[in-house]
């Protein structure tokens, strides 16, 4: 046998079982692992644009660039009911047809007028239903029973979660520091403001 043809067979043999993987990966499902939820790339770029209407970029981070996303899935998958991650994906997908119902195109492609006048008809109601909730003291407090209002319900509270305990925003937005604080003994006693009162 050919020693030169041996060592072409195997580097192929190689290269393939290297391209392997990747062309059989399903590049229609989800960027991250879950367990419980079945969500499509499209429904995943679709949250994506939802918390990033939420948490637009201006001079900060917004909510993609933070991946909050990402973060949200996480959170249905791991901590919510089942009956609330039914509601969620089922939400997930009347929005989705209710914007381009709307406005003749996907969500993403709306503006951003469109994007945040649906979500603040949906905050709107949210916020109505959260009211009759505190008014009726006896009911348990659960998310909403319509499944477009208790997925922007999770959304919206999960996305604003995500920001503010993000390392972001922990160490360039507000920067977080140990009650009861640092300690300086060097501190001179001149610069303290004679007009602070104590008692």
């Amino acid at each position: 046998m050919n020693r030169r043809t041996v060592i072409k067979n195997l580097a192929l043999v190689i290269g393939g079982a290297a391209l392997l993987p990747s062309c059989l990966h399903d590049s229609g499902k989800a960027s991250i692992a879950l367990k419980k939820i079945n969500v499509s790339a499209d429904q995943e770029k679709f949250l994506a644009d939802v918390a990033e209407t939420i948490i637009p970029k201006t001079d900060t981070s917004g909510a993609k660039d933070l991946n909050l996303h990402l973060f949200v899935l996480k959170m249905v998958d791991d901590c919510f009911s089942k009956k609330d991650q039914t509601a969620f994906m089922s939400g997930l997908d009347k929005l989705s047809k209710e914007a381009e119902n709307r406005f003749g195109k996907p969500f993403g492609q709306c503006s951003q007028s469109q994007r945040e006048s649906l979500l603040n008809e949906l905050d709107h109601k949210q916020a109505e239903f959260y009211k009759a909730q505190q008014a009726n003291k006896n009911a348990k407090k659960e998310v909403p029973a319509d499944d477009m209002l208790a997925f922007y319900a999770i959304t919206k509270g999960e996305t604003v979660f995500g920001y503010t305990n993000s390392k972001y925003f922990m160490t360039k937005q507000i920067v977080w520091e140990l009650v009861p604080g640092r300690y300086n003994a060097y501190f001179p006693v001149k610069n303290l403001k004679p007009n602070i009162k104590h008692g």
